[in-house]
């Protein structure tokens, strides 16, 4: 990977995080990152360090949420550093809720390009019931039949 990132290798790197997260592959989303990364999905948590911990994560994401969608809506690059304004929305499995949710990606590369600290912010909302959600994993009929 070249010392100075491109715009197309951020969004080559947002278009790897994005199907990771919307497949719900754990092996996938941990592949995105260093063995020693660190994680912070939540600036007000301590952060998630090294390939376990990111893993347990991902697994979580895998067992709790359905429907994902991700956009990067905006992507700079500076030096060895992606950042990304984004969109997205899941439902929850337990509940069919469909949460919204907007926020701001720092993926901070390593020499190898995988992401060494990745830190988020996040605002999400509960946007009401998906009414198409078969509980399993995907929308039954045309559309999610979402509220909101």
């Amino acid at each position: 990977m070249p010392a100075t990132l491109t715009p197309g290798d951020g969004q080559d790197l947002l278009a790897r995080y994005k199907r990771a997260w919307e497949t719900r592959d754990p092996d996938l989303a941990v592949d995105v990152f260093a063995e020693d990364a660190e994680f912070r999905p939540d600036p007000f948590e301590p952060p998630l360090i090294g390939a376990n911990a990111i893993r347990a994560h991902w697994n979580r994401v895998a067992a709790e949420q359905a429907n994902v969608e991700f956009d990067a809506e905006r992507v700079w690059v500076s030096g060895r550093t992606v950042l990304s304004s984004w969109h997205g929305a899941y439902t929850v499995r337990s509940s069919a809720r469909r949460i919204r949710a907007r926020g701001f990606l720092a993926m901070e590369l390593a020499d190898d390009g995988a992401v060494a600290r990745l830190r988020a912010w996040t605002i999400s909302r509960d946007i009401g019931i998906d009414h198409g959600f078969d509980g399993i994993g995907s929308t039954v009929g045309i559309g999610s039949g979402q509220d909101g």
